[in-house]
């Protein structure tokens, strides 16, 4: 089951650290748990041995997800996205016309979210509702308080 997912390079990047640091650290210390549980004798009755083999095999799993997530990986070329539409990547200023706040968004891939950095997900309510959108644009964005709507100000890369 390949499913493409697309990063941003600093995104892909990440991920390949975080994969680094469970092969060449994380496993090596499993191991050595185990090793020492092995010698604590019988495995028959080592809680020990059993947690350890329990933590490599998580471990394990979640090894192979990562492996397999940066094999289907695609790296973004900005520099052929349509500036003129709120697209992945695009950085967005919308005006809530209910309230009159304006907000500042930057649609990225789901693992690269963080909204304290103003980072939303591209399959987050408000995303889907700007996607191909133009400046100028009224949108009527369904989110948990209900349907408000938001005038697109900005669109830049």
């Amino acid at each position: 089951m390949r499913s493409v997912k697309y990063y941003t390079l600093e995104g892909l990047t990440k991920l390949k650290e975080e994969l680094d640091h469970l092969v060449s650290v994380e496993r090596p210390a499993i191991s050595r748990q185990i090793a020492e549980a092995r010698d604590k004798g019988d495995l028959s009755e080592n809680a020990e041995y059993d947690a350890a083999k329990d933590a490599q095999g998580m471990l394990e799993m979640k090894i192979s997800k990562l492996q397999e997530e940066i094999r289907n990986a695609r790296i973004l070329d900005e520099s052929k996205l349509d500036r003129s539409k709120v697209l992945l990547l695009s950085t967005v200023k919308i005006k809530n016309l209910k309230n009159d706040t304006i907000m500042t968004y930057t649609l990225v891939p789901e693992k690269e979210a963080n909204l304290k950095k103003s980072k939303i997900s591209v399959s987050s309510p408000i995303a889907r509702g700007l996607l191909g959108k133009s400046v100028g644009e009224i949108v009527e964005i369904v989110v948990p308080a209900g349907t408000l709507p938001y005038q697109i100000i900005e669109i830049s890369r």
